[in-house]
């Protein structure tokens, strides 16, 4: 019987083990973490994380081919794949700091692999890291080897959170990077063998190790890339009364570009995005290429600019001051079927309206309390490394309440922003929040979800992302 073992039992560990269990039940697979909360929560009923259609397939497999463990180096020795899921923060100090990847957890995954291994094993990279990172792993266990083979191959994960499930099951391609040695063209082989219980042949793509890990970079780098340029004409039509829906969808329209990734937002989050393409600046910068460097850096100014201009415009609607006001703030997960907020732009916005004194109260149908504290006074980066090297018991920001529901949020608030796409904001009895609103009232809506015109007969002041403005808009200070 295989033994496949993933190291952390993450976003990525979880879902991605929990799928080939289904898939291949002869295979033995242990998602491993040193973190006993999160191991104790993926053998409750309570997962740790909620992604649709994950829960079924855990309650299937638990207990049968899938086990969760914390005795990391039993799991370890034992496997035959061990695949490494382990966070990749970005680095806060030091040689590229702010851009480079910190391979703290990396490396001590690597050392421990090396130090409790007794059989031959192939290591496969599951997290996301910087093109290289192989080499170097590879160095450290083949310089600890003792006469063990290792082989490494790189497996970059492509999944799209609220679609995770999905993506697993039916993947547009799965990406199996190795050396080109007969050794290696054998481990690629062995994980082609695995992800071809269910995946079609055609599917699986296998590269060198290096365009393996740059893959991964450049899929990132060029879906942010498309949010950046859409909302960068989002503030082009506002400018001159365009509509940017029409434009997008004139634009997708085109076969070449297509329709995906064109809905104009208050910017993009997410555990990857910008995480993925500092990352990718800082390997164009050592290797010499500051123009490509530059290139992808204004994907992300782009991003902090369009967050910035919606605080900006809440404010100056407002009559140029949030000071004391209540606002409610609907949504702050990154998107919609997800309870993730790492880098969701909800915490820029909710940062800069507190900044100008706002009281906020949120609600959030999948993201608890002490996580929206948690992210509202941590550092940046600080969300990136495991949770039990966190800051612990974050101060709580005074000014904000969290409660549970859509009309308790926005009864006595000035304004509402709406920064997440849950589908039932779209249904929401918007006359009733109106009626139970302070006057004039506010709705800015950072998803365009909306229908502008009917807010407008209920009487809202309404501002839509890359929408002809409000002629109260018209008349307030223009917005930097």
């Amino acid at each position: 019987m295989v033994k496949i073992c993933c190291i952390g039992a993450g976003y990525v560990g979880g879902p991605t083990m929990a799928v080939i269990a289904l898939k291949c039940p002869s295979i033995e697979v242990v998602v491993v973490d040193i973190s006993l909360s999160r191991i104790s929560a993926w053998n409750s009923d309570q997962l740790p994380i909620y992604e649709p259609g994950l829960e079924d397939i855990v309650q299937q497999c638990k207990g049968k081919n899938l086990f969760f463990s914390t005795d990391v180096e039993k799991h370890v020795s034992e496997a035959d794949i061990i695949f490494v899921s382990v966070n990749t923060p970005t680095k806060t100090r030091g040689l590229g700091a702010g851009k480079a990847a910190d391979l703290t957890y990396w490396e001590s995954a690597a050392r421990m692999i090396a130090n409790v291994s007794k059989s031959n094993k192939i290591v496969v990279e599951k997290s996301t890291v910087p093109v290289k990172t192989a080499e170097a792993i590879e160095k450290i266990l083949t310089h600890n080897s003792k006469g063990i083979n290792f082989q490494i191959l790189s497996n970059p994960e492509f999944l799209a959170e609220g679609t995770a499930i999905q993506d697993l099951l039916s993947p547009d391609r799965v990406l199996v990077g190795g050396r080109e040695t007969p050794d290696g063209k054998k481990a690629i082989q062995a994980l082609k063998d695995v992800y071809s219980n269910w995946v079609p042949e055609d599917r699986i793509l296998t590269t060198n190790l290096w365009s393996a890990e740059l893959s991964k970079l450049a899929a990132n780098a060029f879906l942010a890339q498309r949010i950046s340029s859409v909302n960068a004409m989002s503030a082009l039509c506002e400018a001159t009364g365009a509509d940017v829906s029409q434009v997008s969808h004139a634009v997708g329209k085109d076969t070449r570009i297509g329709p995906k990734f064109l809905n104009a937002s208050v910017g993009f989050g997410g555990s990857c995005f910008q995480k993925d393409i500092l990352n990718l600046v800082y390997i164009c910068e050592c290797n010499g290429l500051t123009e490509v460097a530059n290139y992808w850096k204004q994907v992300i100014k782009v991003n902090d600019y369009q967050k910035n201009r919606f605080v900006n415009r809440v404010v100056s609607s407002m009559f140029n001051t949030v000071s004391g006001k209540k606002i409610a703030i609907l949504g702050f997960a990154f998107k919609k079927d997800t309870g993730d907020t790492r880098e969701t732009p909800a915490i820029d916005v909710c940062k800069g309206l507190l900044g100008d004194k706002a009281r906020l109260s949120i609600y959030d149908p999948q993201v608890i309390e002490d996580q929206i504290q948690r992210e509202l006074s941590m550092s940046k980066y600080d969300w990136d490394h495991p949770t039990h090297l966190q800051p612990m018991s974050p101060s709580t920001v005074k000014q904000v309440s969290v409660v549970w529901d859509a009309y308790e949020a926005t009864r006595g608030a000035h304004g509402i922003c709406i920064l997440t796409e849950w589908d039932e904001f779209k249904t929401l009895d918007y006359q009733r929040i109106f009626e139970n609103m302070q006057k004039p009232a506010f709705l800015f809506d950072g998803r365009n979800i909306v229908n502008v015109q009917k807010m407008r007969e209920i009487g809202f002041i309404v501002y839509s992302i890359g929408k002809p403005l409000d002629p109260w808009l018209k008349d307030m200070p223009s917005v930097a």
